[in-house]
């Protein structure tokens, strides 16, 4: 996609979603990283009702550590894979007191140490926690990226690579939360809504596919 049309793109998911932004709650780095866990293949309102009681009674690294994964599992269990999650939870939060005096690292090779912790998970992590400009790639912005034609890529991290090279720098953090509110509300994985899509004309890959 040529420079003037990824800014085409940006500009038309602006001004379709002027108030896109991060819509898992977290205060702190610590809620952000178990938050971003409890995320994947969950939807964040769900999270956010399982969260808002975790975090009452688990506020931080000290409090969570001292659980064992058995205990945590009833918290999160309306999250599901929730086996694994609260196995990853309570190891990464173990890692945090004992390396990190209970403090969520501002690096992502720091961060990609921590149990459960992957690329994109690291890359939210970095881009809400502490302000880095990430493109952070979930299944939101792969699917979209690519349908519409801002990269070609087969696997998320070649994804995000692409996408760096594609969108300016200082768009990246912004157009990460644009594309999966597109995502969600407008071009799903089963069924895009074509027909209200701002970019369906000249803007859209997919579009011009199948409507050739």
């Amino acid at each position: 996609m040529r420079k003037e049309d990824v800014r085409r793109v940006l500009d038309a998911l602006i001004a379709l979603y002027p108030e896109a932004a991060a819509e898992l709650h977290f205060t702190n780095p610590f809620e952000t990283l178990v938050a971003t866990i409890l995320s994947a293949q969950c939807t964040d309102k769900r999270v956010n009702m399982v969260t808002e009681k975790l975090f009452a009674a688990y506020p931080d690294a000290f409090a969570m550590a001292k659980l064992t994964p058995e205990e945590l599992e009833p918290w999160i269990r309306e999250c599901g894979l929730y086996h694994n999650k609260a196995k990853n939870i309570v190891a990464a939060s173990r890692m945090l007191v004992e390396e990190h005096e209970g403090r969520v690292p501002s690096t992502r090779e720091e961060l990609m140490k921590l149990p459960g912790v992957g690329q994109k998970t690291a890359g939210v992590v970095l881009l809400a926690a502490f302000g880095d400009d990430q493109i952070p790639v979930d299944t939101h912005v792969f699917r979209v990226a690519n349908r519409i034609g801002l990269c070609a890529e087969t696997t998320a991290e070649k994804t995000e690579i692409a996408l760096r090279q594609v969108l300016p720098k200082e768009m990246w953090s912004h157009a990460h939360h644009l594309i999966i509110w597109h995502g969600r509300r407008c071009c799903s994985a089963r069924k895009p809504a074509c027909e209200r899509c701002p970019l369906r004309e000249r803007l859209c890959a997919y579009y011009a596919q199948e409507n050739r």
